[in-house]
């Protein structure tokens, strides 16, 4: 038994590591043309909310997926992937102000989903661990410690008054003020948030999900790490709402369900994202910036590097 998952096998790593690929796969088929996204997010939803998702995600199901958390989780996670589309193609709408609040708007919103969940799983009581609405909860002081670190996920949050769409052929929302420690520090409270509240199927849709954009943003698209986790997530999401038995049936990857796991977990995503709110708070005085108005980043290495790699030109 591992410390934070039973043992598994060969047969488990290489179904994991075929679902990241195709994640990646369909990320690149879905920004790589207008009617790719089109296909993935407006087309594709339209008929499995009409035709499967009214069976496989029934309220009451016994897969856990026709509760309310599934179903909003799902359409807003489509409706960021749909609006960013939008801007992408029509990058003058950035010359509105409600074109700018949009991208910020869905992350923030996401991010709060998630904290009123952990808080949820903790209001159930469930010390010693239930099987609550047909998913494995152990509610402990790690929801509120994670909770709490999601809200400092968004508070975070800065610099979206510099997105831009890049000029190459796949017209990418480029976010420089979104550097790699706050997409860190996201990582780290949303598995944490997977862990504690969908425990036994967080391998997929926290590990491998959360690697399935963060690769992207490092090794393959520079800048747009929002884009990457709205198409990945909402491929993922609409894969588990048709297949709702795959992680507790099909191929499940248990955790090993000990409340030390689940208090580690939670408390490095907290001082995480309090540490990065420290230094965010210290950078912002020092250098009497607006969070509202300014980009925090703007001029360091981490963010020159992201316009660098989109050919920006000021």
């Amino acid at each position: 038994m591992g410390i934070l998952y039973q043992q598994m096998g060969m047969k488990e790593f290489g179904v994991c590591l075929f679902i990241l690929f195709a994640l990646m796969a369909f990320n690149e088929f879905g920004r790589s043309t207008k009617w790719g996204g089109i296909t993935l997010f407006v087309i594709l939803p339209i008929l499995l909310t009409i035709f499967v998702w009214p069976t496989t995600a029934a309220p009451g199901n016994k897969y856990g997926t026709g509760n309310w958390f599934n179903w909003a989780k799902t359409y807003s996670a489509l409706a960021g992937c749909v609006g960013f589309m939008y801007l992408r193609y029509h990058p003058e709408a950035f010359q509105k102000k409600w074109a700018v609040i949009f991208p910020p708007a869905i992350l923030a919103i996401n991010i709060l989903e998630a904290c009123v969940r952990d808080f949820q799983c903790f209001s159930y009581g469930a010390f010693e661990g239930a099987r609550i609405n047909n998913l494995w909860v152990m509610s402990g002081p790690w929801n509120i410690m994670n909770g709490i670190a999601g809200l400092l996920n968004i508070i975070t949050i800065c610099g979206w008054v510099g997105l831009y769409v890049s000029k190459d052929r796949t017209k990418d929302m480029v976010w420089p003020d979104m550097i790699w420690a706050w997409i860190i520090c996201y990582d780290l409270w949303n598995f944490a948030y997977t862990y504690n509240c969908i425990s036994d199927h967080s391998f997929y849709c926290g590990v491998i999900l959360l690697l399935s954009c963060t690769i992207p943003t490092f090794f393959i698209k520079k800048g747009a790490w929002l884009q990457h986790r709205a198409s990945t997530l909402g491929i993922w999401i609409m894969f588990v709402m048709t297949v709702p038995q795959f992680a507790e049936e099909l191929q499940p990857i248990p955790t090993t369900h000990n409340p030390t796991a689940f208090f580690v977990v939670s408390l490095i995503a907290l001082v995480a994202n309090l540490s990065l709110f420290i230094y965010q708070m210290k950078r912002v005085k020092a250098n009497n910036l607006n969070v509202f108005k300014d980009e925090i980043y703007k001029g360091t290495k981490t963010y020159e590097d992201v316009l660098a790699a989109n050919d920006y030109v000021k």
